[in-house]
């Protein structure tokens, strides 16, 4: 990627480097990616955002969305120019208040040079003025922008933001959020966090929405479309919003009875990973011809097809434990998956222990039997499964597998007290894997990398342990998984890079 133009030939050269003064000669840009190797040129270097303020006006009949982002970010280095995520049309860029220049580069890059070097551990002000039809819009051969036939949908994982706005696009970069959406009225904007305001002026409806934790971009989401709304408050507390397309048809029922559950569950989660870390709660189902779900902070996504067999309240506890186990303490890197989807993968089996549905140690021994050792089940490593399996089913039920494997291992208590414990110590931060097993062993006072180990990286499958090798079988273990937790998440519609 280029970054600035060198003319050619020596003379041209060393007049350059005298035009540069003594001060910015250490400047260099920033790198066009975080240093993730999944996706290497996902994310920025050289800065660290702290607020997004996104002010959008959009047309549902053409598509069309104009925006202004307000970035508050500080460098991490000195920086001649700087990169951002992102795709649509861009026609002016400032930087503490001067005009920068900008260029696109690669797939997804916004290559921007301020007027003057930045120095380390700089303020900067980052203002994007921009506009185009998201869906019309692809990079690596896909897009995450959905339509739906009143409006249009932000929300995928591992990326979302390039098509609705500019970012540092990894959750090792996360923020807080102002989103001021215009739409017409009569239509509605749904994002995360808390509704601040309404007004119309004009036949434009404006909805201001809040997310003040920190968030990282794949979780934030954008919906605009009619939707019927409600709005409540859990037992324990918890403002609650979810929103439903006008057009769900036959799943609109059974959308309902699940998602309407959602204060219940943040209640009963909350008894197993302690306080809910937001200021709200609640999801929304549009119409979509997407299949997975996605735990958009504190306004989960809910793809119609997980209602198409009935009521499924499974999907809402896997969501909702990612409120814990992915949103307040994401991944440092996206190898760390396993974090977010084993656990919540866990809180469906405690969920269906709830329901009386079969305890987590018997889902845990149906899912190791239903797989021989011959199984490409078993050659997925969930601690560190590779970009092309990081969606893949061994990741959610192997990564369940190891979790109980872990608590067999520690006993209860500790295992209790580590399910609590970790979203507190890690709260609204980052954390990997080998954070996770080194905070397990200082709770349970157990050595644990063998079983971490065995569980999670080895390509075989594991033995079983001497106690229970013989109920491990499918004669004996339950001939079925109850149809509450089978949702696998993300399994339709992953990008493969």
């Amino acid at each position: 990627m280029h970054r600035r133009m060198i003319a050619p030939g020596a003379l041209a050269a060393a007049t350059l480097l005298l035009a540069i003064p003594a001060s910015a000669a250490s400047h260099s840009p920033g790198a066009p990616g975080i240093g993730d190797p999944y996706y290497p040129y996902y994310g920025n270097g050289g800065y660290d955002v702290s607020h997004y303020d996104l002010r959008l006006k959009y047309q549902p009949a053409t598509d069309e969305l104009e925006g202004t982002a307000t970035i508050e970010a500080r460098t991490t280095q000195d920086l001649s120019s700087f990169d951002l995520d992102f795709l649509l049309d861009v026609s002016e860029v400032r930087v503490n208040g001067a005009t920068a220049a900008y260029a696109s580069s690669g797939q997804h890059e916004l290559v921007i040079t301020p007027k003057k070097p930045l120095a380390k551990d700089t303020p900067i002000t980052v203002v994007v003025r921009y506009s185009g039809v998201p869906s019309t819009k692809s990079a690596y051969g896909f897009t995450t922008w959905h339509r739906t036939p009143d409006g249009g949908i932000a929300a995928d994982e591992p990326e979302a933001a390039w098509w609705w706005f500019p970012s540092n696009d990894h959750p090792g970069d996360k923020a807080t959020y102002d989103v001021s959406v215009a739409v017409p009225d009569g239509t509605q904007a749904i994002s995360n966090g808390t509704l601040q305001s309404t007004g119309s002026q004009l036949g434009w409806t404006r909805y201001n929405w809040r997310q003040n934790k920190p968030q990282a971009t794949y979780l934030a989401t954008l919906a605009i479309g009619k939707f019927d709304i409600t709005t409540g408050t859990s037992e324990g507390g918890v403002p609650v919003l979810n929103a439903y397309s006008r057009d769900l048809g036959d799943n609109a029922g059974a959308a309902r009875a699940s998602v309407e559950r959602t204060g219940e569950i943040v209640d009963w989660l909350s008894g197993f990973f302690g306080p809910y870390p937001f200021g709200s709660a609640g999801g929304y189902v549009p119409n979509t011809t997407t299949g997975y779900a996605l735990e958009t902070q504190t306004r989960v996504y809910y793809s119609p097809k997980q209602f198409a067999g009935g009521s499924n309240t499974s999907v809402v506890v896997h969501e909702l434990a990612h409120q814990w186990y992915g949103d307040s303490v994401s991944l440092k890197g996206w190898k760390d998956i396993w974090i977010n989807e084993g656990f919540a993968r866990y809180a469906q089996w405690l969920w269906s222990e709830h329901e009386g549905e079969g305890t987590a140690q018997e889902l845990a021994d149906w899912v190791y039997a239903s797989h021989p050792a011959g199984d490409p089940f078993w050659t997925v490593a969930p601690g560190d499964p590779g970009p092309d399996d990081q969606f893949d089913i061994a990741v959610y039920d192997r990564g369940a597998l190891a979790v109980q494997a872990l608590r067999n291992e520690i006993g209860d208590k500790a295992f209790f007290a580590l399910l609590k414990g970790w979203p507190q110590k890690h709260a609204y931060g980052n954390a990997s894997v080998a954070d996770f097993r080194k905070y397990a062993e200082q709770v349970s006072g157990k050595p644990l990398a063998a079983l971490f180990d065995t569980w999670l990286f080895q390509p075989v499958k594991p033995a079983a342990p001497a106690a229970r090798a013989a109920s491990l079988t499918k004669a004996s273990a339950p001939t079925a998984p109850p149809r509450s937790w089978k949702k696998i998440e993300a399994t339709n519609d992953v990008h493969t890079r």
